[in-house]
């Protein structure tokens, strides 16, 4: 797993990890959740000769109570691809990560292949959040998170991008039928792959599968 590494700019502090060469896919982590978390989904889809970048929430060091809204979130992805010197990428992200891929789809379409949501965000659907382990989160971002996305519509699908979407079967944060009802939606660029006894963190215990139904639907074998 690569180190993490920090873009710092305009006082932002935004964690991320890049690893593999090759078309770019961006991985944004979930709610309350560090970027290590995403690691060895990551290289293993690094090793199909793909670049792969994890990407944090931001800090902001000089006013920790600072609040965020989503497009900020989404600019700070843009920020960091251009750090990187990347033109374009898929957007992907998990659960709350996949809320900010949305945004950055509606509001920077020009770089955006597609967007992959590792599980729906729908905060209505949901019975509550998950207890991840202790060395998985990021506490220090997770209240920012929840005020940036309680004050946020969740945003609908850019249109003419692809959408592909992995669900555990078993997630009771972002159920599965989440992901089944925005297919219904759009039926025409959003496919469905489930992630059978996956759970709220299947990007992290269910790396195999999930790195294949990512491979298999891009052709990157």
């Amino acid at each position: 797993m690569t180190d993490t590494q920090i873009f710092d700019a305009d006082g932002r502090a935004i964690p991320f990890a890049v690893e593999g060469d090759g078309p770019a896919l961006v991985l944004i982590a979930g709610l309350g959740l560090g970027i290590d978390y995403l690691g060895a989904l990551a290289h293993s889809v690094s090793e199909e000769d793909f670049r792969v970048i994890r990407l944090g929430t931001r800090r902001v060091p000089s006013d920790p109570s600072a609040s965020v809204t989503m497009s900020q979130l989404a600019q700070d992805v843009v920020d960091v691809l251009d750090e990187l010197g990347i033109a374009d990428a898929w957007i992907g992200g998990h659960e709350f990560g996949g809320a900010v891929a949305r945004i950055v789809a509606l509001e920077h379409a020009d770089r955006v292949n597609g967007v992959l949501l590792l599980g729906v965000d729908e905060p209505a659907s949901s019975p509550g959040a998950v207890e991840a382990p202790e060395h998985l989160r990021d506490d220090a971002v997770a209240q920012m998170q929840r005020s940036a996305r309680g004050a946020a519509q969740l945003p609908p699908l850019a249109p003419a991008i692809p959408v592909l979407v992995i669900q555990g079967t078993e997630d009771p944060v972002a159920p599965a039928a989440n992901g089944d009802a925005l297919q219904v939606a759009a039926p025409d660029r959003v496919s469905v792959v489930r992630v059978e006894g996956g759970g709220h963190l299947f990007p992290a215990t269910h790396v195999g599968a999930t790195s294949w139904a990512i491979e298999d639907y891009l052709d990157w074998d």
